[in-house]
């Protein structure tokens, strides 16, 4: 069995004609135990289709689907504490982001634009047959599951997101990002898990989270992939505001915010401004307002979901 996340060998496989040559460098394998040695054309097929769209997870649940999009250097466990609330009035499906958790890094820097999130979450809807779905986006995740509503409204039948700078950049942050994002890239790639730990998001620097998801996030976090983190602050990141789009949101949504974090006041107020359908949970917690008020967080979003559920919702 493969048990390390990041994995460079090189295999050689006999065909009818030929030999073909496999190199996989700088994946991200699945869980220890999902994945077998492979010595064959047809198992080292299996691998490489593994390792080439976003790790997801449905848990337990009734009614529709809940994809839930965790933020920048976090996990799918950031939802430990609000899974069994949720599966009450819906399915929940957690997904992890390029190079965190149990998601692959991939190379190519355009699988980390926000279109190719786009086109991975369809995948994933196409794969669990549903024909729309709740969608759950934290931090950088709300900017890509807000892009994703306004890109397949008539897949969404509500959305949810958190306090969110990436998503709500304005142009001067964004024009900063971009200016940064070589240089930033470069420095993860050069330094790895050691740069990422300096990071300002890093879970290590959270003060109020319970103890147990503070253990689970940097558990994750030192299986960081240095790629994939410096990919998203090369592409995902920068291109990840949704200020241009929001005046013609097409579906209700439900901002949970977090009153304490109080550099995302002027962005909030903003939303409250310009985006359309929107309503506001006002929340006492900070930044990481589903982990720091999971009770409070669990309350408007179980609430916001039946409210929209339509009653002849067939999964």
């Amino acid at each position: 069995m493969f048990y390390h996340r990041d994995l460079i060998f090189d295999a050689f496989a006999l065909t009818t004609f030929n030999f073909a040559i496999f190199n996989l460098r700088y994946f991200h394998l699945p869980d220890p135990g999902m994945v077998a040695c492979a010595t064959t054309v047809h198992s080292l097929s299996k691998i490489l289709s593994a390792t080439t769209h976003l790790a997801y997870q449905v848990h337990a649940g009734q009614g529709p689907y809940l994809a839930l999009i965790h933020g920048f250097l976090s996990s799918s466990r950031q939802w430990s504490h609000n899974l069994e609330a949720l599966g009450r009035v819906c399915k929940p499906v957690t997904i992890d982001l390029w190079g965190h958790g149990r998601s692959p890094a991939p190379a190519a820097l355009d699988r980390y634009q926000p279109e190719a999130y786009m086109a991975e979450f369809e995948h994933i809807r196409k794969l669990l047959g549903a024909q729309e779905w709740f969608v759950c986006g934290y931090s950088i995740g709300a900017g890509l599951t807000i892009r994703y509503t306004h890109q397949y409204p008539e897949r969404v039948l509500a959305h949810i997101f958190t306090n969110s700078s990436s998503g709500f950049a304005d142009t001067a942050q964004i024009a900063k990002w971009r200016q940064d994002a070589e240089s930033s890239a470069n420095n993860i790639i050069e330094k790895g898990l050691s740069a990422i730990e300096r990071i300002a998001v890093h879970p290590r620097f959270a003060k109020r989270l319970p103890a147990d998801i503070y253990q689970a996030l940097m558990e994750d976090a030192a299986h960081l992939s240095p790629l994939g983190v410096a990919n998203t602050l090369a592409a995902t990141t920068p291109n990840a505001s949704v200020r241009d789009i929001v005046a013609d949101n097409p579906k209700p949504a439900l901002l949970c915010y977090g009153r304490k974090e109080k550099r995302f006041a002027n962005a909030k107020q903003w939303a409250c401004d310009h985006m359309a359908q929107l309503c506001v949970a006002d929340l006492d917690a900070g930044h990481a307002v589903n982990m720091e008020d999971s009770e409070g967080f669990n309350t408007v979003a179980t609430q916001f979901i039946m409210q929209h559920t339509p009653a002849t919702f067939k999964p």
